[in-house]
């Protein structure tokens, strides 16, 4: 099952606003690592001045990606 949803968090500083920017091609290396571990793929990556937008063709990773960010959040509270 292909997934549609698109996972958007702030997580540099806005000075990073390219894939091509170290920071963002290390974070890009670790989630396709990732989508490998759950035998699926990273279908899109993109930096919006620190915001970096993904997703994957698995349903199944991408909740547990967000469930993991809601849980990040709850503890902030």
């Amino acid at each position: 099952m292909e997934s549609q949803g698109v996972i958007e968090v702030d997580l540099f500083s806005p000075e990073v606003n390219s894939p091509d920017h170290p920071e963002a091609g290390r974070f890009k290396k670790l989630l396709e690592e990732v989508a490998e571990e759950h035998h699926c793929h990273l279908t899109s990556f993109a930096i919006d001045h620190g915001t970096v937008l993904f997703s994957f063709d698995s349903d199944e990773l991408t909740a547990k990606i967000l469930a993991v960010l809601q849980d990040e959040r709850e503890n902030q509270d």
